[in-house]
């Protein structure tokens, strides 16, 4: 009796998780179907920083035949799944927030709306903040006689990387309140490991980065903000569990 309820609890997850994973879907779909009318222009706005830094009379090209067609495209799909995960992070949520305690719950909300402004956060630093900045590096220093062309598609690559590189980095403190929440370690160590924390963004910056300083250090040198952020806020999540502990004792 007792193997057959957990198989069909097991069951009855798996076809909650299927609905949840099938909502996000659709979502994701709706919003393409909306925006695919808009694909060549939202392109031409991505594509605003390195065009405002070309040399005049240069453009970007296209070196395969369906390149016009795909790169917005794939930059839309992109874009739809960015705009769909607050919606796709509120399946998740309502997916385990059964099995979560009250306090617990409490946390996780708010942690949710914070990844996920901290995200967009990152992508808005890269386009508004950086893209304009390396671009503007890179065309100054290109050598006489070189003419400039970029490929939209290689174009595309490389900022996604960018977008994907920032708003993942942008995500260090939900993941110290996270690490603090759960007792895997505390303030305290995390200051005491700030050197190393120092030249570690300076490491993670140069491998998702272009190979220049300037790129480098304006990836590195946020996160290492982000990171005195979360620490500050771990401390403040730590705190207060502490009375809740001893009252419970």
């Amino acid at each position: 009796m007792t193997v057959t309820n957990d198989h069909q609890s097991l069951f009855d997850h798996l076809l909650e998780l299927r609905s949840r994973l099938l909502k996000s879907v659709v979502a994701t779909l709706i919003i393409l179907c909306s925006l695919i009318y808009f694909a060549q222009d939202i392109y031409q706005y991505v594509a605003q920083p390195l065009l405002a830094s070309m040399p005049e009379d240069t453009q970007m090209i296209a070196t395969e035949v369906a390149s016009p067609f795909f790169a917005p495209f794939k930059l839309t799909l992109v874009l739809s799944i960015f705009v769909a995960m607050p919606y796709i992070l509120f399946q998740i949520w309502s997916f385990i927030a059964p099995g979560l305690y009250q306090n617990e719950k409490k946390l996780v909300a708010p942690l949710m709306f914070g990844s996920s402004f901290l995200f967009y956060s990152g992508i808005a630093f890269a386009y508004f903040v950086v893209f304009p900045v390396i671009f503007g590096f890179f065309h100054s220093v290109v050598p006489e006689g070189v003419t400039i062309a970029t490929d939209i598609s290689s174009y595309l690559d490389f900022i996604l990387k960018l977008f994907f590189a920032f708003g993942l980095a942008f995500e260090i403190p939900v993941v110290i309140v996270l690490l603090c929440w759960t007792g895997f370690t505390n303030p305290d160590n995390l200051r005491a490991k700030r050197p190393f924390v120092i030249v570690g963004a300076f490491v993670v910056g140069m491998l998702l980065t272009p190979p220049d300083v300037i790129s480098q250090s304006m990836l590195a040198i946020p996160m290492l903000l982000l990171f005195e952020l979360g620490i500050i806020i771990g401390a403040l999540i730590t705190k207060n569990k502490e009375p809740e502990h001893s009252l419970e004792e």
